[in-house]
């Protein structure tokens, strides 16, 4: 038999990442026409590695469960999956009083993470999408690509959340009815319509929304407390980095350009190559056109083959690093109104004009710094943070319930490590 506050924690976690409805509460909301999960009415007991659940009566079955037990791991975590599967018998009746055996995945110093915590937090994941998958095949994509990572971050905030406690944090009446008053102004709820808002959202009551309130709140302070506290950057370091990373901060370079295009027949043979010549000798005569004074864009509309035409040949304005390397080179050896010579290319000869041109600049060092305190602050926050995780993972007693399992929250460990900088 398992404590009850362990159970009550993996509640929390179930629901944490969920919001309570914007505005006032209405019917459709939340339950299964939003994917919620049912909540046994009935007692709950542990055994061995499962938990027993009673079903009760009037309960709703998991809108996403079949989707759900097909992308527990995503890709590459087969066998984490058919451990899944084999393990977590489903209801097959929906007379009250018949049972469910749920799987657990991992302890964690003692409290547990279940098959109903990964698999809720895969709705709130999918409810929190910009957009929804619209298809069975869609969902198992974005279910493959969510759930390591959802994986990984409850574990971890089992750890955070833990050591919080240690610490003696806690939420405290006053700073609760706060949090409270901002729901019911933000919502313009009153006290009954937020009660019934609750009871709309998995089932939450008061006490479940304090146990989600204080879970965060342990989770931020151990943060703060522990890896944001040492998280500094001087004004010199900061002057460094923009130096080191200037072109970062740097508007490219822009061009307008105008091109006269006389394009060559493909294939070869003799009409091939009576053609390519006599698309040279076009390209040399509105050259020396130009050359004479005659005004580039006229005598593009006129000659050349491109669309470009349309506008006298005009190209851009253009980022210079958006050009083609060669086109780039070419550009880059003219000044402000100068005609270039005729090149050959892919598409056939090509004269170009370098119209207009505006200097690359970079944002003055005042205007971003505090964005550049920001950025390497985080950088260094997630590196700090990951560091701060491992030290909890060495001291933690965590007991896979599959290997399958563990490797999965392992690659996700190194991902992170590698894209911290750790």
């Amino acid at each position: 038999m398992v404590d009850g506050s362990s159970s009550c924690r993996g509640r929390t976690r179930r629901v944490l990442a969920r919001r309570l409805p914007a505005g006032r509460a209405g019917p459709g909301r939340a339950g299964a026409a939003t994917g919620a999960g049912w909540r046994p009415a009935g007692g709950v007991a542990w055994l061995g590695n499962d938990r027993i659940v009673t079903r009760g009566t009037g309960m709703q079955t998991r809108t996403f469960g079949i989707m759900v037990a097909v992308a527990v791991l995503g890709t590459g975590v087969a066998q984490a999956q058919s451990a899944l599967d084999e393990a977590v018998p489903r209801l097959s009746s929906n007379a009250p009083g018949a049972l469910v055996v749920e799987r657990i995945l991992v302890k964690v110093n003692g409290d547990l993470m279940t098959q109903t915590d990964l698999e809720e937090a895969q709705i709130v994941a999918l409810q929190n999408l910009p957009t929804r998958p619209q298809t069975d095949a869609e969902l198992q994509r974005v279910m493959q690509e969510l759930t390591p990572e959802l994986f990984a971050n409850t574990v971890d905030n089992m750890l955070l959340e833990q050591r919080g406690r240690e610490m003696g944090f806690s939420l405290s009446d006053d700073q609760f009815d706060e949090i409270v008053d901002g729901i019911k102004v933000e919502n313009d709820f009153d006290d009954e319509e937020l009660v019934a808002a609750l009871a709309q959202t998995e089932g939450m009551t008061m006490l479940t929304l304090r146990e989600i309130m204080e879970t965060q709140m342990l989770i931020a302070q151990v943060q703060n407390a522990e890896v944001r506290r040492s998280i500094v950057m001087t004004g010199t370091e900061a002057r460094e980095y923009y130096d080191e990373h200037l072109d970062e901060f740097t508007t490219p370079a822009t061009v307008t350009l105008r091109e006269i295009v006389v394009a060559t027949p493909e294939g070869t043979g003799p009409l091939a190559t009576a053609g390519a010549e006599r698309a040279a000798a076009t390209a040399e005569a509105a050259h020396a056109r130009v050359l004479a004074g005659e005004d580039f864009a006229l005598v593009a509309s006129e000659v050349s083959t491109a669309a470009s035409k349309a506008n006298g040949g005009q190209i851009g304005p253009i980022n210079m690093t958006d050009l083609a390397e060669a086109v780039r080179a070419r550009v880059e050896q003219l000044e402000v109104g100068d005609v270039g010579a005729v090149d050959q290319t892919a598409a056939g000869y090509q004269i170009l004009k370098l119209e207009a041109m505006t200097p690359a600049t970079p944002t003055e060092f005042e205007e971003i710094r505090a964005s550049i305190v920001n950025s390497v602050a985080e950088s260094r926050e997630d590196k700090a943070l990951n560091d701060y995780l491992a030290e909890l993972r060495e001291a933690a007693i965590i007991e896979w319930k599959d290997d399958a399992l563990r490797q999965v929250y392992e690659a996700v460990v190194v991902a992170r490590a590698a894209t911290s900088g750790v």
